[in-house]
């Protein structure tokens, strides 16, 4: 019984035993499976701990050299690192430029500060921790893949410190703020240009005037104080396009309002100077007003704004400003002008164009006499020089225009030619307060280029030639005619035309009082040669000869008054239906000469048949008593008068045979040129 109880507590203590066991082998089971995760991750940091480890390894000399190095990099890469968190704590600083732009600029100068330093410093922490690297890699100090990883990030940090990146230390911080501040100057500006009321420089009592500068003091102010910053950080390129385009565009809006749309036209556009003549007009007022009023403010305000810069960035900014908002436009059409067909009207305004250009010479000079205002200048003179060269060759070929106006036949109805009419007001136009001085200030810059001297007398002379060169004319055209009555009263009409249209003038005066008599008395010669040679011959077939001492009987009388009275009222006829084709354009000259034929013809009718008419009143209404003295008197007032005008096209004829717009078509009349 004992033998088997202790039989028991042995299997009872095996039991035990190796249940314990067991459980130290499961719990040894679970442990090994929990260390291998741990393995794997001892395996992974091997090569981290031997790198870790690698100085223990290095030789003892390289060790103690490496504090050194480290030593001396650390102090400029933590006065960088210092600087670079100073620069993004700024950036909280930087406020809205439109609510506080002084602490806007202050704020943004001391950036510049920072980043200056940090650019200076930046450098020699670079080359301190290239020190490092190069020292690691040749004593074997650090690992491969460190010392790699270290090369990297320095390849970065020159990069971005070198060239267009060097900015960019600062995370693009600095960029951005002077974008903001370009937008300032923008916005100030374009608030601040206002386009300026355009009154209409035609109207009487305007006061051409300078213009005061368009912006207030205090926004100038802040202006230059936005360029200093920007200047400060190489933006004066972009902040002087900003400004051009701004107030260019201002000074174009302000010239819309004269509606300029003209100095667009091409010469393609128009035939001859007459059909823009009223343009021209316009271009002299509005090219004054715009150099007054808007050039002028410009010119001035450019000055304000940049005058700290200096002289020559100013007057490019203002040179840039007037080519864009417009002075070339004008200074175009000016050479548009010149470059059209030539007429005489064109040298009155080629001359109109020149007395402009020349009342704004000195403005011209001092607005646009820069070298930054070299195509102005450029276009100027060759308008100028265009100008004069048209002008002149213009007038020293009138004369050569009149006499090739002699292979023209006259007008048919004898009445002035438009030559005649044209040519004497044309010449009064030279001679007169608005052309003679500028003419002769252009005849003598066109002489003067030639290394000839002009005297007023050449042009005195030349228009007396041209005068003169109308009387071959005129002398020419009378024996053109057929009729020689005609012929008469076309030399009526001319004399009397130069005589009261040259009497009182300027021309009239350089050709005195004996030689405008002449016209007068040639007048009356002529008008007395037509009426003897064709009304006046009229009385006598009315003669009484053979009525009054006649014994042959009443019937015998009849017969001779009714042959008498036939006879006139086909000569009157006839005459009456050649002449009524004929012309008398001056009121003065046409009623004369009508009374001078009702003289000489109705008071010898009237009396003829108060005395004989009665003899052949009962032989019929109308048959030989066709006229009463009063209709008789009515239809001869009725002649000379003008007729409906076709207008003809100014013409002359060149050597070549060819025909351009420059003189009158002689076979229509027209009132005087104006």
């Amino acid at each position: 019984m004992a033998q088997m109880e202790k039989g028991i507590e042995n299997l009872m203590s095996a039991r035990k035993c190796l249940r314990a066991n067991f459980e130290k082998s499961k719990a040894l089971g679970l442990s090994i499976e929990k260390a291998g995760p741990r393995f794997d991750e001892i395996i992974q940091r091997l090569p981290a701990l031997e790198a870790a480890i690698r100085p223990i390894r290095a030789q003892k000399d390289a060790l103690g050299a490496v504090g050194g190095h480290i030593n001396r990099a650390v102090v400029p890469a933590t006065a960088v690192l210092k600087v670079f968190d100073a620069i993004h704590g700024l950036e909280r600083s930087l406020s809205d430029p439109q609510s506080d732009l002084p602490g806007y600029l202050g704020v943004l100068k001391r950036l510049e500060e920072a980043l200056r330093f940090l650019g200076e410093n930046c450098e020699m922490a670079i080359q301190w921790l290239a020190d490092i690297v190069e020292y690691l890699e040749d004593h074997a100090v650090a690992d491969d893949r460190f010392t790699s990883s270290m090369k990297e990030a320095l390849t970065s940090l020159r990069e971005l410190h070198s060239g267009d990146e060097k900015g960019r230390l600062d995370g693009g911080l600095l960029e951005v703020a002077l974008d903001r501040l370009e937008s300032e100057f923008r916005r100030l500006l374009v608030e601040n240009t206002i386009p300026l009321p355009m009154s209409d420089p035609a109207l009487p009592g305007e006061q051409a005037c300078i213009a005061p500068s368009p912006l207030p003091v205090m926004v100038i102010q802040k202006l230059q104080a936005i360029i200093g910053r920007l200047i400060a950080n190489n933006r004066l390129d972009k902040c002087i396009s900003i400004y051009v385009e701004v107030r260019s565009s201002n000074v174009r809006t302000s010239l819309q309002a004269l509606n300029l749309d003209y100095l667009e036209i091409s010469v393609s556009e128009f035939n001859d100077v007459q059909s823009i003549e009223g343009h021209i007009a316009q271009w002299g007022k509005h090219l004054e007003f715009a150099v007054k009023h808007l050039f002028e403010a410009e010119y001035k305000l450019c000055n304000d704004v940049f005058e700290r810069i200096g002289l020559d960035v100013w007057m490019s900014c203002f040179a840039k400003i007037a080519a864009q908002a417009g002075i070339l436009a004008f200074l175009q059409f000016g050479k548009t002008v010149t470059e059209s067909k030539k007429d005489p009207i064109k040298l009155l305004k080629l001359l109109d164009i020149f007395a402009s250009l020349n009342k704004l010479r000195l403005d011209f000079n001092r607005l646009f006499g820069g070298t930054a205002c070299l195509e102005i200048q450029n276009l100027t003179r060759d308008l100028i020089k265009s100008v004069i060269e048209g002008a002149s060759e213009i007038f020293w070929e009138l004369l050569v225009q009149v006499e090739l106006q002699r292979q023209m036949p006259p007008p048919p109805d004898g009445s002035v030619p438009k030559l005649i009419i044209f040519i004497t007001d044309y010449c009064n136009k030279l001679l007169g307060d608005d052309y003679k001085s500028i003419l002769t200030q252009v005849l003598i810059i066109e002489r003067s280029w030639k290394q000839e001297k002009f005297q007023e007398r050449l042009l005195i002379n030349e228009l007396l030639n041209i005068m003169r060169a109308v009387d071959v004319n005129l002398e020419t055209w009378s024996k053109a005619y057929q009729d020689v009555i005609l012929s008469y009263v076309f030399l009526m009409n001319n004399h009397w035309h130069l005589y009261k249209h040259l009497k009182g003038t300027k021309l009239g005066g350089l050709m005195g009082d004996s030689r405008l008599k002449e016209h007068e008395q040639y007048k009356e010669y002529y008008s007395a040669f037509f009426l003897k040679e064709s009304w006046g011959k009229l009385p006598a077939l009315l003669s009484r000869e053979g009525l009054i001492l006649f014994s042959g009987g009443r019937a015998t009388a009849r017969d001779l008054v009714k042959k008498r009275l036939k006879a006139f009222n086909e000569a009157f006829d006839d005459m009456y239906k050649k002449q009524t084709n004929w012309v008398m354009l001056d009121k003065d000259l046409r009623d004369t000469t009508c009374q001078s034929i009702i003289q000489a013809i109705v008071p010898v009718y009237r009396s003829y048949m108060q005395n004989y008419g009665p003899l052949v009143e009962q032989e019929g209404s109308g048959k030989y008593v066709k006229y009463t003295a009063q209709s008789l008197e009515k239809v001869l007032n009725g002649l000379f008068h003008p007729k409906p005008l076709k207008h003809g096209s100014f013409k002359v004829r060149h050597p070549s045979g060819k025909f351009s717009n420059v003189i009158t078509d002689q076979n229509q009349t027209s009132p005087t040129v104006k």
